[in-house]
């Protein structure tokens, strides 16, 4: 890494523990049901004059590197979003062994279930299922709801609007198949 990229890493990484400390000691910095992980990586943007790709992956590399900061900030975000908020308490106040368990046992459960899918639907319908599910989880962050109200009103859009979500649907995946294709070839 060259002088100059070990340099806005320190100048990230100092943003992103002056905006934990900043969120942590008074949450009105986070605009209602706004999201304080957003949050520090749009402050990230503005300050540092970069795009949000790199400064996600910025924030990314950084917190991957860094186990304290990284645990400052799971538990900033969970201090807002859960705590603060009062949803997940049960989750919130375990240990962060049980925290990691539970991670690690819903990862595996969900790998399973895909690859259940794929062996019994195929490939066109998992790929389907991974889409809405990033969908709603989309409009989940973006309007500040949770996951299951997105999903139901993910669904009552598709269904009102059945003919053109599809075809949406059907465009990106044949799109995403051939990527696939042209990599491989």
């Amino acid at each position: 890494m060259s002088k100059s990229e070990k340099e806005k890493e320190e100048i990230a990484k100092s943003i992103i523990f002056q905006e934990i400390n900043q969120i942590t000691s008074d949450r009105s910095k986070i605009k209602e049901n706004g999201c304080a992980a957003c949050h520090i990586l749009f402050t990230l943007i503005n300050k540092m004059h970069i795009s949000e790709q790199e400064a996600s992956e910025r924030l990314s590399e950084i917190l991957t590197k860094d186990a304290k900061l990284n645990d400052l900030f799971i538990e900033m975000v969970e201090s807002v979003h859960m705590k603060k908020r009062m949803i997940g308490i049960a989750f919130s106040i375990k240990t962060r062994q049980a925290k990691d368990r539970y991670i690690d046992m819903n990862f595996k459960n969900f790998l399973e279930e895909i690859s259940t899918d794929l062996l019994q639907y195929g490939t066109d319908i998992v790929l389907r299922k991974l889409l809405l599910s990033s969908i709603s989880l989309q409009i989940a962050q973006n309007i500040g709801i949770d996951y299951h109200a997105a999903t139901e009103e993910l669904y009552y859009y598709i269904r009102k609007n059945e003919q053109i979500t599809n075809q949406n649907m059907i465009q990106f995946m044949d799109s995403f198949y051939e990527k696939i294709i042209k990599k491989n070839m």
